[in-house]
């Protein structure tokens, strides 16, 4: 197997008792960037930003609660609970600041979930692959909602398992890379994985597809708290289909929108240097026209 090495910044800080994998690069002084992944995956998604923000920024990224390899909380893992577990991890590196959120997949719903309970925290949103804006999603996830059979699936990760879930999120096979099976294995071995991934799946999706009603409550006070925002997918996303980003649109008309060509669940790997620009743009955009 091959070995796996944290990304230099990487790190553990105490939550609450609990202990949460922390990732920090740039600038500490420099505007606050943080970066939130997807179900079932960690901070490794968002390796390739922090060499791109983290010249003029503090770029941090997190394992949430329980995934990766960061310990749960106790209380049964939901959107309010990530949220608040990312927003305890922020009081616990001594961030209070504004924060430029990044969501992919999950963490885009936990990036809005945050914007509903705390306005104060977000200065901007970008929401990449974002769950939250349709019923459809893979029938990998959907068959987690049954009972029994989650738990099975969940417990039996090998490296044909690891290998196909890596293939899942690219529409180029050559980004699910031997370093990113092995660290899924890694992973895989953790002792919160299991019960954190179906708590989450079976909170906020049914064997249907996901649950509309968290969907509508939150969008509707996220519309109370607007904020710029840059809405992106990518076309061939097998997780998540790009047909979402016209929902998205509707949702949060005043955000900007941009849909990636050949691209999967994850534009901020597949195309890492136009998916920095378009943020920095967008970035520099929304300072621009702040109010005074």
């Amino acid at each position: 197997m091959t070995a796996t090495v944290d990304a230099p910044g990487t790190t553990y800080v105490s939550v609450r008792g609990v202990r949460i994998r922390v990732r920090e690069t740039g600038d500490p002084a420099g505007p606050p960037v943080l970066l939130l992944h997807g179900i079932g995956r960690s901070l490794e998604d968002w390796d390739p930003q922090h060499d791109r923000f983290d010249g003029e920024f503090r770029v941090l990224s997190m394992d949430l609660p329980g995934y990766g390899l960061s310990q749960r909380m106790p209380e049964t893992t939901t959107l309010a609970t990530l949220a608040d577990g990312v927003a305890a991890t922020l009081d616990a590196l001594g961030e209070h600041r504004p924060l430029h959120l990044m969501g992919n997949s999950l963490g885009g719903a936990v990036a809005l979930q945050m914007l509903a309970r705390d306005p104060s925290r977000v200065q901007t949103l970008a929401l990449v692959n974002s769950a939250g804006f349709g019923r459809e999603v893979t029938s990998m996830l959907r068959v987690l909602a049954v009972p029994g059979l989650g738990r099975v699936l969940l417990s039996r990760t090998d490296r044909r398992t690891a290998r196909h879930v890596e293939l899942q999120q690219f529409h180029d096979r050559a980004f699910a890379t031997e370093a990113r099976i092995a660290h899924a294995l890694r992973v895989a071995t953790q002792p919160d994985r299991v019960p954190v991934f179906l708590e989450t799946a079976r909170a906020l999706g049914t064997f249907r597809g996901v649950r509309p009603t968290w969907r509508s409550a939150l969008l509707r006070e996220v519309a109370a708290h607007p904020r710029p925002t840059l809405i992106v997918w990518g076309d061939r996303d097998l997780i998540l289909p790009a047909t979402q980003l016209a929902a998205a649109r509707t949702a949060l008309p005043h955000a900007r929108s941009h849909m990636f060509a050949d691209t999967g669940h994850m534009p901020q790997i597949e195309r890492a240097d136009e998916f920095a620009a378009l943020v920095r743009r967008f970035l520099a955009d929304a300072q621009t026209e702040a109010p005074a």
